[in-house]
């Protein structure tokens, strides 16, 4: 079953802010969006938890010519609370070819509050 309409706007908004570089360099707002069980299987094939999400994105090179574009904005609701969504990401480098991947992430209720458990990126070659 799809996430309400305002779930899913919801949840799509919390990804796409996870795509920006002011919020990328916030240990708080990355903190306030991931739950401390949090943990992402990353595309080099590296395990994180959520303080190396956060170590990691504190010495992240931001290079102010990189946009990225979510398409294809999926929801499942798995149960009660926790809702999966799966998207498409296109980074595109000013110079450079786009990277394309396929994310999926569980967002999770709690105390009112969506968090995210869990994350995913694989990347594919554009079809």
């Amino acid at each position: 079953m799809k996430a309400d309409y305002l779930e899913e706007s919801l949840l799509c908004e919390f990804e796409e802010r996870l795509l920006q570089s002011d919020v990328r360099k916030s240990a708080k707002d990355i903190m306030d969006l991931l739950a401390e069980e949090f943990i992402e299987f990353g595309s080099s094939g590296r395990v994180f938890d959520k303080q190396q999400i956060i170590n990691s994105l504190q010495n992240e090179l931001i290079e102010s010519l990189t946009h990225r574009a979510i398409t294809e904005f999926k929801t499942l609701v798995l149960t009660t609370g926790v809702v999966l969504v799966t998207y498409r990401i296109v980074r595109h480098i000013s110079g450079e070819q786009p990277v394309h991947s396929l994310r999926s992430s569980i967002w999770k209720l709690n105390n009112d509050r969506w968090k995210m458990i869990f994350h995913q990126g694989t990347l594919v070659t554009e079809s």
